[in-house]
């Protein structure tokens, strides 16, 4: 894969024809507390915010803590998502309520899981669901399966982004299949962000590297030990590695069949 030499690092990443200048985004689960959640999203400089709307208090539960009270939708996109959904009817459900609760935001992130214990995508549910909601007037961010099929089938449904797994949610394993990432970025003519699996800022930057246009994390942040400074490291690794794909990196080869330094002209 080669970078389009009209690219530029300051590209806004387009979704659903909503313009973004960070491509790190970030899930707001697994954190202390909603301090930390701030701390950690404000050094991570992300703009898009996925919350969990079967575990997080966005207005559902008035007499709770509400997580837009330390994450204003006035300065984040928010990005309900479907975790802890098993079925396409329940993802469906789910993102309805998501949008009354946000006065009809449509921009969402479907995820219908399989399985309890790896949290493996159910594609068949995920490609029902996606179909039912882009007809209901959605713009679906869809996780899915590092499947070049599936892919294409999740974009010509008319998602606005597909969301590939790295390796499991929460393994922290990194990318596990370069080669199927590879080609789904190859195919596709709406962004491919990479979703679960990165565990630390390398991973971040070689899915970059290979072309993704960005990298949605959660529990890479708020496990570490510093969730504040991991963010400020993620932030930083997807840039590097946006950068390094646009400049195109050298060949590989077994060995250097020709050194880089010049051979003529030496002193002496």
């Amino acid at each position: 894969m080669h970078a389009d030499a009209r690219k530029t690092l300051e590209d806004p990443l387009v979704i659903g024809g909503q313009a973004f200048g960070s491509r790190l985004l970030v899930g707001t689960g697994k954190y202390r507390d909603f301090a930390q959640t701030r701390a950690a999203i404000e050094a991570s400089g992300a703009e898009i915010v996925t919350v969990a709307i079967r575990r997080t208090n966005i207005g559902q539960n008035p007499d709770e803590p509400s997580l837009l009270d330390v994450l204003p939708p006035s300065r984040y996109t928010l990005l309900p998502n479907t975790a802890g959904c098993y079925t396409a009817a329940e993802a469906v459900r789910t993102l309805r309520l998501a949008r009354e609760l946000l006065d009809g935001h449509d921009l969402v992130k479907l995820e219908v899981l399989g399985d309890r214990e790896t949290l493996y995508p159910d594609m068949p549910e995920t490609l029902k669901a996606a179909g039912q909601l882009v007809k209901e007037g959605f713009r679906v961010m869809v996780y899915c399966a590092d499947d070049p099929i599936q892919a294409r089938v999740l974009e010509e449904i008319g998602c606005v982004a597909i969301m590939p797994l790295a390796s499991l949610i929460g393994s922290g394993m990194g990318i596990l299949n370069p080669w199927n990432l590879g080609l789904i970025v190859e195919r596709a003519t709406v962004p491919v962000i990479v979703d679960a699996g990165v565990g630390t800022a390398s991973d971040a930057a070689i899915a970059m590297e290979l072309g993704c246009d960005g990298v949605l994390m959660n529990t890479a942040i708020a496990a570490a030990g510093d969730p504040p400074r991991m963010a400020d490291a993620m932030a930083k690794a997807v840039v590097a590695g946006r950068e390094a794909f646009l400049a195109g990196r050298m060949p590989r080869k077994f060995y250097a069949a020709s050194p880089s330094s010049p051979t003529t002209g030496l002193i002496g």
